[in-house]
């Protein structure tokens, strides 16, 4: 697999992770088999473009919660491709925040820890908040609208639903600065795509 240059030093944990997700994954059910042959493009690299530091999204140092992390997509790629980033996996499901834990110790990732629980119920915070194939844009904002730091932004990774999604959210009253951004071109394809939103209000409803 070629690696953009900035992404190369991250090679050897990624491919670790990969063969995690291969193995216990697939075997635990957090990942389905027919998606092992395509590990890399579809989500290992889906995931690691969002933090190139050319792009800007993500500051030096930012702290990030990925909520609803799962697999640990895309907060175990960023943590492997960003070592700079002290990263809280939000998990609810024991059986997933298990796996997340014993990834964290095999990949040696001092910065990232596992919390279990829900959004709706997490009192933390950070600089940037992630999802990816959590929920529609506008459910996921009522979710994770306490969790952002002031100043800070959710980045979250989307679908080809993803205008759609961001139209149904303002449609709701859900107040902020969106942006739709792609990310990756010429890296990966289809690039990934990712919704940016910044002032986030939260919104005074927030139901599952």
């Amino acid at each position: 697999m070629d690696l953009p240059e900035w992404l190369a030093p991250a090679h050897s944990g990624l491919t670790a992770y990969a063969e995690l997700l291969a193995g216990a994954g697939v075997e635990r059910g957090l990942i389905g088999p027919r998606e092992v042959p395509r590990l890399w493009d579809r989500h290992l690299l889906n995931c690691a473009v969002v933090v190139d530091p050319e792009s800007g999204l993500i500051p030096d140092g930012a702290s990030v919660i990925d909520v609803g992390s799962g697999a640990g997509l895309p907060g175990l790629v960023w943590a492997i491709a960003r070592p700079d980033l002290d990263i809280v996996l939000l998990e609810p499901l024991l059986r997933r925040a298990t796996f997340l834990e014993e990834a964290v110790s095999i990949l040696g990732l001092d910065r990232v820890r596992v919390v279990r629980g829900r959004a709706e119920e997490c009192t933390l915070s950070a600089a940037v908040v992630t999802a990816r194939a959590v929920a529609p844009l506008d459910r996921l904002l009522g979710w994770v609208a306490r969790l952002v730091a002031p100043g800070g932004e959710v980045l979250a990774l989307k679908g080809s639903s993803a205008a759609e999604e961001i139209a149904v959210a303002q449609a709701a009253g859900i107040a902020g600065t969106y942006e739709l951004i792609s990310c990756g071109v010429g890296i990966v394809e289809p690039p990934a795509t990712v919704v940016r939103i910044r002032e986030l209000q939260r919104p005074r409803s927030a139901k599952r």
